[in-house]
């Protein structure tokens, strides 16, 4: 199944709201993954670009968009990224695949 890391940053309103009531947001996040056949491998708070960054399993690329646009309309994050991570063993193997597939670059005849 494959990996996702999902990096979002909430809005003001949100983050003053979990200021004002903590909560436990990856509980959260992991049920929405559950019901989508996924799963949640880690959940942290981020400095810098985005307040989340998470990482986990879901069926397939719609399943990933589904989370994202499913947080994005709810209106607590003001910017939401997700991103397919490759396993090194697969990593490997598309290295090897792009060895033998005979890609030549643009060249400039003047």
């Amino acid at each position: 199944m494959p990996y996702y890391m999902i990096q979002a940053s909430y809005n003001p309103q949100a983050m003053a709201a979990m200021i004002q009531s903590p909560q436990d947001r990856p509980k959260i996040i992991r049920s929405i993954m559950d019901k989508l056949g996924g799963s949640l491998e880690g959940f942290w708070m981020a400095f810098g670009e985005y307040d989340v960054v998470i990482i986990g399993q879901l069926p397939n690329d719609t399943s990933a968009a589904a989370v994202s646009m499913a947080v994005s309309a709810a209106g607590a994050v003001k910017e939401i990224k997700t991103t397919i991570l490759l396993p090194w063993d697969e990593a490997m193997l598309a290295m090897q695949q792009a060895a033998n597939v005979g890609y030549v670059p643009p060249t400039s005849k003047r």
